[in-house]
């Protein structure tokens, strides 16, 4: 069987893998992933000691862990102590726990560098703290956070390929299905390979466009 057949045939089956359950754990993931890093945050920018130490332990804990590993905790660990989660659900508490530490100090940093003046400025106009974080503050924060946001995204819809291994058929288990089958690893490897890039390729033209769009009315200073 050639190379183009043996594409053409295997396709739809990695196609349906991809649609049914690559994109949707990504975007599912993401969606809670980054409401998590915009609470965290705010946590670790909070003037509560608990708060900020609640945060940053998290952090740590999903940064300095691999990912790897935290699926195996939560899918083969956590039915050790009565806590018993299908692959799905495992899969997508993992996936934002994970990305949503990463997005948090995006954010966080992306809140640093906006200058202290403008929140002084809002407090003038009897703002609260969150209708300033809202109106004046969250916009710019978008902006500046928006390429470490979709980074992290990206990095997601290729850390999916992970799920296989807790018995989630994604299109990398649909891929080493085929191959165990038809002994063809490498053209098999090199068409799931040519998915996610073009997945991620789709982001990367995303992204460049919602970063022009959110700065099509930044100053820039020559």
């Amino acid at each position: 069987m050639n190379t183009i057949t043996l594409w053409l045939e295997s396709f739809p089956q990695l196609l349906e893998a991809t649609l049914k359950v690559t994109i949707p754990l990504s975007l599912i993931s993401f969606a809670i992933a980054l409401v998590l890093g915009i609470v965290t945050a705010q946590l670790r920018l909070s003037k509560s000691r608990i708060a900020r130490a609640i945060a940053w332990f998290y952090v740590w804990i999903f940064r300095g862990t691999p990912l790897l590993v935290q699926l195996f905790i939560v899918f083969f660990g956590l039915p050790k102590v009565g806590i018993t989660l299908s692959a799905w659900l495992a899969a997508i508490i993992t996936f934002s726990l994970n990305t949503g530490a990463y997005i948090s100090e995006g954010i966080r940093g992306a809140q640093l560098s906006i200058p202290s003046g403008q929140w002084e400025a809002a407090a003038t106009l009897r703002l609260t703290h969150w209708q300033t974080l809202r109106h004046i503050i969250g916009p710019q924060i978008w902006r500046i956070a928006l390429p470490s946001i979709s980074n992290e995204f990206v990095n997601l819809v290729k850390s999916t390929s992970l799920a296989s291994v807790i018995t989630i058929s994604d299109v990398f288990q649909i891929g080493q299905q085929i191959t165990a089958r038809v002994y063809e690893p490498l053209i098999l490897y090199v068409e799931v390979a040519a998915i996610y890039l073009a997945i991620c390729t789709l982001l990367s033209w995303l992204q460049t466009y919602l970063e022009k769009t959110t700065s099509k009315y930044v100053v820039k200073n020559d």
